[in-house]
């Protein structure tokens, strides 16, 4: 095998092997860490284990001066 053509098999392999990288990957919504947090402590509540400490709502978002510039 020519050393051009082994070139071309492994760029051709490794194109492919990273267009199938991400196969399988289920796409859903990030959840906050507030969000996680009550998720946490409802499965906590079904499997009857320690409840973890409430969590606290987030603030609200407070603006920044340097905000209108962006």
């Amino acid at each position: 095998m020519s050393r051009g053509r082994l070139a071309t098999s492994v760029i051709i392999l490794l194109a492919v092997g990273m267009a199938v990288s991400a196969c399988g990957r289920r796409p859903s919504a990030l959840m906050t860490p507030y969000e996680a947090a009550v998720e946490e402590r409802r499965q906590a509540e079904r499997d009857d284990q320690p409840l973890p400490p409430p969590p606290t709502p987030p603030q609200r978002d407070r603006p920044f001066i340097l905000d209108r510039l962006i």
